[in-house]
């Protein structure tokens, strides 16, 4: 069985950590091995300090290759932040944004890869060399794309870079659009489209709508491709509210309701086919899509895993 995944950051991490470990209990009678390609969002990538960040694909290799700090979810375990106390000596900005000394020198090799002239996909590759994740990850796009926000915070309207709107800001600041930007001549990174079109099934984790799972399919050519599969997504609203972060002002920046059944009509049952949400929200009912719920709080691995076999045996299902 071929799985494609499309990935955000923490929340999808940790169901593809449950997703390994569904499958790794799961007794398959032919003895064949399942594949999991990850299709990794990078809308939300950054150049700081003159070194190119991808949090999400750092988050879902970290993750799964054991090296995440699972307090937080996200960056190195033992971290410490030398680097980061030398930067703010020095007066450099930003300082609202913090990288480890661990992580450093992550993004030292990917932007010294860059600048040598490798693309973001083999760069993956060679760092996933190390991590092991145990999937296929890869970019949504070689291609530079980056999500910016256009707020007015009263000193007039513009346009800042998502990373400064989420971690600065908190998303406390209004935003009355997200632009992906470069998206629309981006191609999809080598191998994505490929694994979609050979994909038993493709699983939606429950990452942001919109700048997560949202900037992958904004890449011309993937939301076709992933609409000809079997598609079962995971809510990431609980009961009106994300499950965690602040998908509820991405949402109201593109006029979806906070709800369970907003975002599933948001992709569309051409493009859903399943959807689980919480016992919260068991009277969601989306026409064209075949609805289950469950306890979906990823509170501990046992109840990730479960969650992840759940949206696997609901695709399987659907699928026939």
């Amino acid at each position: 069985m071929r799985i494609v995944v499309l990935a955000g950051g923490i929340g999808g991490a940790r169901f593809l950590r449950g997703l390994k470990d569904a499958l790794g209990n799961r007794a398959d009678p032919a003895g064949e091995e399942t594949e999991i390609t990850v299709v990794g969002n990078t809308g939300d990538d950054i150049t700081l300090f003159g070194l190119r960040v991808c949090p999400d694909l750092d988050t879902v290799m970290y993750t799964l290759g054991g090296g995440v700090n699972e307090d937080q979810g996200w960056g190195r375990a033992d971290e410490t932040f030398s680097v980061r106390e030398e930067l703010a000596a020095y007066g450099m900005e930003p300082q609202w944004f913090g990288l480890g000394d661990r992580d450093v020198a992550t993004h030292v090799v990917r932007s010294q890869m860059l600048a040598a002239g490798y693309p973001l996909s083999a760069i993956t590759e060679a760092l996933c060399d190390r991590w092991r994740p145990g999937v296929r990850l890869l970019p949504m796009s070689d291609d530079q794309v980056e999500t910016h926000v256009l707020v007015d915070d009263g000193s007039g309207r513009r346009a800042i870079h998502f990373q400064e709107w989420w971690v600065r800001h908190r998303a406390r600041i209004p935003a009355e659009s997200i632009v992906s930007v470069g998206a629309d001549g981006a191609k999809p990174a080598p191998g994505v489209l490929a694994a979609l079109r050979q994909a038993d099934l493709v699983l939606l984790p429950p990452s942001n709508p919109v700048v997560s799972v949202g900037s992958i399919l904004g890449v011309p050519g993937i939301r076709e491709a992933v609409s000809a599969k079997t598609v079962v997504g995971v809510s990431p609203i609980i009961g009106g509210a994300p499950v965690r972060g602040m998908a509820d002002a991405c949402l109201s920046a593109i006029g979806v309701e906070t709800s369970a059944r907003a975002v599933a009509e948001h992709y569309g049952p051409e493009l859903l086919d399943g959807w689980l949400v919480d016992e919260a929200d068991a009277d969601t009912e989306v026409a064209g899509v075949a609805v289950r719920a469950m306890p979906l709080y990823m509170s501990d691995p046992e109840r990730t895993e479960a969650i992840a076999r759940a949206a696997l045996d609901l695709a399987v299902e659907l699928k026939g």
